[in-house]
């Protein structure tokens, strides 16, 4: 059964209120931020990651990015929020933050090409949060971020009100029943 949200997070919400929802519709936590491992999944395939100081800011920054723009969590989701995330390029990232963006984008490609194709449009004007909010050892740039409107967070990154997702957020396949 799969499982999905039919509307993006609402524009007047706080950003901790829709990374709160985000993260609870998927079954992720804010401690995992904080952990040694991370799990990802692919293809129905869970396995575990390191999660480095790079990811880590890397991976908080994504799942701003899923309120902002609308996309899900399935692997057409990932595909088109990797190609959305890959078309302001991978500078600052890393080798291996980049690595996993780019594989991506590619699943994307290959999952859903017109989708990750319509997301690489779409953000051919946007300001990713990887280079409005650098990595650094606190993290005060990103808390104030979680105190702003999603309609100003869609602001500060160029996306329209009301996110750009053109199809129902989908979740990934381990994410809770609601």
């Amino acid at each position: 059964m799969t499982k999905s949200r039919a509307t993006p997070f609402p524009p007047h919400w706080t950003v901790r209120e829709a990374r709160d929802a985000y993260l609870a519709e998927n079954g992720f936590t804010v401690e995992a931020y904080d952990a040694t491992w991370t799990d990802a999944s692919f293809l129905g395939i869970r396995f575990r990651v390191p999660n480095t100081r790079r990811h880590r800011w890397a991976i908080m920054l994504h799942d701003l990015h899923h309120v902002a723009t609308g996309y899900g969590t399935d692997l057409a989701g990932e595909g088109e929020i990797s190609a959305w995330e890959l078309r302001p390029g991978l500078a600052g990232l890393g080798p291996y933050v980049g690595a996993i963006v780019l594989l991506g984008a590619l699943a994307g490609a290959l999952v859903a090409p017109r989708r990750a194709r319509d997301a690489w449009r779409e953000a051919r004007a946007i300001h990713s949060l990887h280079d409005l909010v650098p990595p650094a050892e606190d993290d005060a740039a990103y808390e104030a971020l979680l105190d702003v409107t999603v309609a100003e967070l869609r602001e500060r990154v160029g996306v329209p009100r009301g996110g750009v997702a053109r199809a129902p957020r989908k979740l990934h396949d381990y994410a809770p029943a609601a």
